[in-house]
């Protein structure tokens, strides 16, 4: 499979024949996957970095989510709300209350809470240990076009993701039961504040978009700088599809659901028959080079063997054959202490008696 696909501009789809095409979308960039085979069935601008808002929290859910017993409790400190955005969505937690991390994990997949967020990373080990672990997390995915900033997905100079990063991040969500449990939560209790409700339209309905039937999560999101952004993953017979839309350019602040809905509803429809354009799974890991052949010291006594340079890191490695050879890897070389220790007589009539043999093959490099 050509990994560098998705990397080059415009949309990628291989339908077989008697398969419709994917949709055309107004989103800067898309992309529709199967869940679990991690097989790309169709993107576009794949790997365009772009701020990904509050979808940024599944790839925090990822990284946290291991870490933090769910009934553990957290009193909350005036110091973690102080650097809130404005403008954030927030949960409403309050300074000094105590809420168990099942609630505060509530709080940031339904509500987006970035106040939840804050209370979550202070118990991961503070706000800059976080920053630091999610990019790891993202490194070790694959993910390689993100770069954390704000762990809420806050817009903040710098801070990008694309619509493959998000897809890789919901994936691995996905093979979590915690993080499936949350991300399709329609609706909740919160401590002091009643009833939250999904923000996520594709799920909860809400605001007159149709749920979408099937859906399992995951995370929408939405900034001045990223604008509308989703993923989206649903389950029918047995086939469990991921969508992520990054910013549509028409069709109002419903677009990214409808247009979600639409690749979703393309990939079920079109089920196996279109051939993959890529893959969310991580690259395998770089062969290690071979260790450098040390040459054997010269001087009397020293076994004559072939020098064979090793292989630089990266570069194909080579074999060396030769054109006639035994098993005891002696070869045809002639030590140099064997001319050097016979006068000319010896040599001349060395020369004379290997006149009349053949002369071994030369060394030949096979690729």
């Amino acid at each position: 499979m050509d990994r560098a696909l998705l990397y080059r501009p415009g949309t990628h789809a291989r339908p077989k024949p008697g398969t419709p095409a994917p949709p055309e979308l107004s989103a800067l960039s898309w992309l529709v996957a199967d869940a679990r085979t991690g097989e790309v069935l169709a993107a576009r601008e794949a790997h365009l970095k772009l701020p990904p808002a509050s979808t940024l929290k599944t790839l925090f859910a990822i990284t946290a989510l291991p870490r933090l017993a769910e009934h553990s409790k957290h009193t909350v400190t005036e110091e973690e709300l102080d650097d809130i955005g404005p403008g954030s969505s927030t949960v409403g937690i309050v300074e000094g209350e105590s809420y168990e991390v099942a609630d505060l994990w509530r709080g940031v997949f339904l509500s987006s809470g970035n106040d939840a967020v804050r209370a979550l990373s202070k118990m991961n080990g503070g706000w800059d240990s976080t920053v630091s672990q999610m990019r790891k997390k993202a490194k070790q995915l694959g993910a390689l076009d993100t770069h954390v900033v704000s762990p809420d997905g806050y817009d903040a100079p710098g801070q990008v993701s694309s619509a493959y990063d998000l897809s890789v991040f919901a994936r691995a969500g996905l093979a979590s039961p915690e993080f499936v449990r949350y991300s399709s939560t329609v609706d909740a209790e919160f401590p002091g504040e009643g009833g939250i409700v999904n923000t996520n339209r594709l799920l909860s309905g809400e605001d007159g978009v149709e749920p979408y039937r099937g859906l399992i999560g995951v995370k929408n999101g939405f900034t001045s700088d990223a604008g509308y952004t989703l993923i989206a993953a649903a389950k029918r017979g047995g086939r469990t599809l991921l969508a992520t839309v990054m910013n549509p350019q028409w069709g109002g602040v419903h677009a990214v659901y409808e247009e979600a809905r639409e690749l979703l509803d393309w990939g079920f429809t079109a089920g196996k028959r279109v051939v993959p354009v890529g893959t969310l799974k991580p690259p395998p890991p770089p062969v290690p080079p071979m260790p450098p052949t040390s040459p054997a010291p010269a001087g009397p006594g020293s076994s004559p063997m072939a020098k064979v340079a090793g292989a630089a890191p990266g570069a194909r490695s080579v074999t060396v054959a030769r054109a006639e050879h035994n098993d005891s890897g002696s070869g045809f070389l002639v030590p140099a202490a064997f001319v050097s220790s016979a006068c000319l007589a010896a040599v001349g009539l060395f020369v004379v008696r290997r006149s009349g043999r053949r002369r071994p093959g030369e060394e030949e490099i096979i690729h």
